[in-house]
């Protein structure tokens, strides 16, 4: 049941975000928790009523069902492409968790991970020890490649593919963060502030590798300066995926959720697999797999009930390869591959285009 109309409100979430939300429903079949538990609370109807009762004083912050439902959503902001009334749901939400999750209240492991990612110095550190792409490009830059920041360092080899799908990007060497770390888990203004940085650092075009960074730097930097990987492929007649292999691979893809959810590019990356292989869509692959950022190494059991059903239409369709367009989902679909020992390869999809197999 929708709250009545507040008299006073706190000040926590922005009035036009809170008050579009019409309770209409139609987010719920497309939300992954709400399909777990059949909770209303755990749907995005359910938790923006809660979010109503927290800005008008009918909830504490701290209530235990507020911070549970803070937690247990994965921010794959499914509900949003579906929702008749626009809802950003994804804003509301870091709104939340910047009220939330601050200071004492932040959970214990997302500390070291958002101190590591806070100064460009320490992020440059971590890739040192790692080969991901290096290179002055062309001058003056048109477009530059940023580095993802776990993503250099657990997938090297990610950025090198890209520029060898278009050697002309420039790699600066002194980029950091771009904030999505952050804005995602209680640091709205500090993700911000971080992606502002990084659009100095970075001349012309920025081209990304993960959807999760390519949406929080749009939503910064405006659409027009941010172009996830495919995207910007899928632009330039000149860039040439490699040559298919003798035998034509069935390979699916899994879609990143901020890139498709939130910037709405899905179509380049099933159109740029197709040249190199056969194509095979998966019904779960619009669905959120669980990795959601922090949200695998948060909450790993729900995580790992969010992936089975991935895994399941995996090992039905018996792929060669599963292409991946976010770091994160690439953590999660690989591990839980190698744990159900299933043959297919989960690879990026700038590693397949480049013909890294």
């Amino acid at each position: 049941m929708t709250p009545p109309p507040p008299t006073e409100r706190r000040g926590i979430f922005t009035p036009e975000l809170l008050d579009r939300c019409i309770s209409c429903g139609f987010c719920l079949p497309a939300c992954p928790t709400y399909s777990l538990t059949g909770e209303e609370t755990s749907s995005p109807r359910g938790r923006i009523n809660l979010m109503r009762a927290i800005e008008t004083g009918q909830l504490a912050v701290d209530d235990p069902t507020v911070v549970e439902e803070s937690s247990f959503c994965l921010g794959c902001r499914a509900c949003e492409p579906v929702c008749p009334a626009g809802v950003q749901y994804g804003a509301l939400l870091e709104e939340w968790r910047d009220e939330l999750w601050h200071e004492g209240r932040r959970p214990l492991k997302l500390r070291p991970l958002l101190w590591a990612v806070d100064a460009p110095a320490r992020v440059r550190l971590m890739g040192v020890p790692r080969r991901h792409a290096k290179g002055a490009g062309e001058r003056p830059a048109s477009a530059s490649l940023m580095l993802g920041c776990f993503e250099r360092v657990l997938y090297p080899r990610v950025s090198r593919s890209a520029r060898k799908l278009d050697p002309k990007l420039r790699v600066p060497s002194g980029q950091g963060c771009c904030g999505a770390l952050h804005a995602h888990n209680g640091e709205l203004e500090r993700g911000n502030e971080l992606a502002r940085e990084l659009g100095e650092a970075l001349p012309g075009t920025i081209v990304t590798t993960s959807g999760g960074c390519s949406a929080h730097l749009a939503s910064v930097l405006g659409p027009e300066r941010v172009k996830e990987l495919s995207q910007w492929l899928a632009g330039r007649s000149s860039t040439e995926p490699a040559k298919p292999a003798e035998a034509r691979l069935r390979i699916g893809f899994q879609d990143s959720c901020h890139a498709r959810n939130g910037l709405g590019v899905w179509k380049e990356p099933r159109e740029l697999i197709a040249t190199v292989g056969e194509y095979v869509e998966l019904s779960s692959a619009a669905a959120c797999c669980g990795a959601a950022g922090t949200y695998a190494i948060l909450r790993p059991e729900d995580s790992a009930r969010v992936l089975d059903r991935h895994l399941d239409e995996i090992a039905e369709a018996d792929l060669d390869v599963l292409a991946v367009a976010n770091p994160g989902c690439y953590r999660q679909l690989q591990q839980g591959v190698k744990r159900r020992k299933l043959r297919t390869r989960v690879l990026h999809l700038a590693e397949l285009l480049a013909g890294e197999r």
